[in-house]
């Protein structure tokens, strides 16, 4: 069954060439059944071989599968090779199945959007990019992947290009991302200067071979890398496109925050963990921006009105997470994150999605309220999606794997206080700014938007199925991964072994670690009793607060992603404005108005032998052959 493995990013490849080459002329349904059917039979391939893969593990615990030579030029060899290891493995079946699952939804959701088609190709396109990211060898056909999935968050951003607010928003993230991405191309050359392979697990071996712990070359070529992952998966200082990524459709969101692009730089740190590990003062690094961008994310979240943006916050502090178990070296850790996060995270999206359906297109939570009576099987399954988000204690995946994440940057060697500190402060803002969006959502009173709204004319399984299942995966998923204090049951862990190196604590003991997690889980249900005195309970007084003389600039500050993107616009944005204003009558371009003017002059010239007098053009044939002949026979 492993030889199957090529089907899996394949599949939805074709679906995109499929639908590019024919959408047009197809009905919605026919879209529709291209569009979900290629990622779902994408998802029953990664299945199939994943359980293949677990039951006759193939000899060193990976699969390697040559398709065939991609270029082979002075030395330097890639080919089209995919691997299929134990973390590959774990990446292709959450995005296949969380992909699949929001294709079904957008089946429903985008029905009367103009450009279906085009819609369902650029989906299929960024899953099998995202699908090639994590299966590639070697690690130019990776940022092949890598690219590509910047390509479509792009195209499905500025996906209603009609407004120009959309389009700023598209190129605000393909900009930002690239940033990221030429340093992480500087970083391949690098390494491929220095160690002569692109091939993720010999280009390791010769690494560790080769360079010793906090060496300049292996420090160099870490950093590089962390940029491109630091831009890919918007954390500080390039976390500012994806607030404005909301402009595109719900499913995009979902599909962009949930199961690709931001996780593809957590996987790059992941896979490249020797070279991080060579690289100390760089794996800190990764602690300490997770940790300072899960706090600044996390009180931006807590301020804004549009529920979607209010997501877009909490993805960038989520992620945080996982870079602050990545730089403590709790790898392991920071992968089961990202499973439970893409199970709870695509929930709240497509949750948020239906709310916005029935308000029509309405994104201002202090526009809505009382939807619980409205809809509620939403109701229920966002209250799940936010108790995960918010590590509620023993009955929820989120509580697990943010605990695993907790006790190991507490206990392990890179970890500390400090950074345990962080993560326990943004575990209660996150509690915080999760059930504020689910009071102001669905409780209280309805505000007069939710009474004078239609009922949604479409509510069936397509939009509610996709729900309850992620809804039973943000409940059930944790336990695979259970702690020392709750049964010791590291499936999970024990199984990413084989492709991730084991964590070392240093700080461990069971007593500490229960007091820990009892801190934890108090820090979580604070947060929770503390939303709910103030947007629930004492609302007017909450609202009476925020309008005061010291709270009002301190919050705008908060709303406006503590003022990234004014400082950006002032020290980049705008002197490159001006200065290309300034510029645009340099000599550079008179070289090519002056080709263009000699173009048109020729072209003139010319055109006055275009004449309709026959007995002229048969003269200049005649001329021509003979001049032809002589040139023949004398030269």
């Amino acid at each position: 069954m492993l030889t199957l493995l090529w089907l899996i990013p394949a599949l939805p490849l074709a679906g995109f060439l499929t639908l590019v080459s024919g959408g047009r002329r197809w009905s919605r349904p026919a879209v529709a059944v291209i569009g979900v059917g290629s990622v779902g039979l994408s998802a029953l391939v990664a299945v199939v071989v994943g359980l293949s893969f677990m039951l006759a593990p193939p000899p060193g615990q990976a699969y390697t599968q040559n398709l065939w030579t991609w270029m082979d030029v002075a030395g330097f060899t890639a080919r089209i090779a995919l691997r299929l290891d134990a973390l590959a493995l774990v990446m292709v079946v959450v995005v296949d199945v969380v992909s699949l699952l929001i294709h079904w939804y957008s089946a429903e959701f985008m029905i009367e959007e103009e450009g279906y088609g085009r819609f369902f190709a650029y989906m299929n396109l960024f899953v099998g990019s995202m699908l090639v990211l994590v299966l590639a060898d070697n690690l130019l056909l990776l940022y092949l992947g890598w690219e590509g999935v910047g390509l479509c968050s792009y195209l499905l951003i500025g996906f209603w290009y009609h407004d120009p607010a959309n389009g700023r928003a598209a190129q605000k993230a393909f900009i930002v991302t690239r940033i990221g991405d030429a340093a992480m191309a500087i970083g391949l050359f690098l390494l491929f200067n220095h160690l002569g392979t692109l091939q993720i697990q010999e280009l390791l071996h010769r690494a560790g071979q080769q360079w010793p712990a906090g060496s300049g070359l292996a420090v160099t070529a870490a950093a590089l890398l962390l940029a491109g992952a630091v831009g890919k998966s918007a954390q500080l200082p390039l976390q500012t496109w994806l607030p404005d990524a909301m402009a595109g459709p719900t499913p995009v969101s979902a599909l962009i925050h949930a199961a690709t692009m931001v996780t593809a730089g957590v996987y790059l740190i992941a896979r490249m963990n020797v070279l991080f590990t060579l690289a100390p003062v760089v794996q800190s690094a990764v602690a300490v921006i997770g940790a300072l961008t899960l706090l600044l994310a996390g009180v931006s979240a807590l301020t804004q009105a549009d529920i979607k943006r209010v997501l877009a916050y909490s993805t960038i502090s989520q992620i945080g997470y996982m870079f602050l178990a990545l730089g403590v070296g709790a790898w392991s850790a920071a992968i089961f994150h990202f499973m439970i996060h893409a199970f709870f995270k695509s929930l709240l999206f497509l949750a948020a999605g239906v709310v916005i359906l029935r308000l029509d297109h309405e994104h201002n939570m202090f526009k809505m309220g009382g939807l619980r009576r409205e809809l509620p099987a939403v109701f229920w399954t966002f209250l799940i999606g936010c108790a995960s988000l918010s590590a509620f204690p023993l009955v929820t995946a989120g509580f697990y794997s943010k605990d695993l994440i907790l006790w190991q940057a507490w206990s392990c060697p890179a970890g500390g206080p400090w950074l345990f500190a962080a993560g326990l402060i943004g575990a209660l803002v996150t509690s915080v700014y999760a059930f504020r969006m689910l009071f102001l959502t669905f409780c209280g009173e309805p505000q007069p938007l939710v009474k004078q709204s239609s009922p949604l004319p479409r509510a069936g399984t397509t939009l509610a199925g996709p729900l309850i299942v992620l809804a039973a995966a943000s409940v059930v998923g944790g336990f695979v991964e259970l702690p020392a204090t709750l049964g010791h049951r590291p499936l999970f862990s024990d199984f990413l072994g084989s492709a991730l190196p084991a964590v070392r604590v240093v700080r461990a003991s069971p007593a500490t670690e229960l007091a820990l997690q009892i801190v934890a889980a108090a820090v979580s249900l604070a947060g929770i009793c503390l939303a709910y005195a103030m947007f629930l309970r004492q609302r007017a007084c909450t609202e009476s607060l925020a309008r005061s003389a010291w709270a009002r600039p301190l919050l705008r500050f908060w709303l406006a992603g503590w003022g990234f993107d004014w400082l950006y616009d002032r020290l980049f944005v705008r002197p490159i404005v001006w200065f290309a204003r300034f510029d645009k009558d340099d000599f550079i371009d008179s070289v090519y108005q002056g080709i263009a003017w000699l173009s048109e002059r020729c072209h003139r010239l010319l055109s006055r032998t275009q004449t309709g007098r026959v007995r002229w053009y048969a003269m200049g044939i005649s001329a021509g052959a003979v001049i032809a002949i002589a040139i023949v026979v004398w030269l």
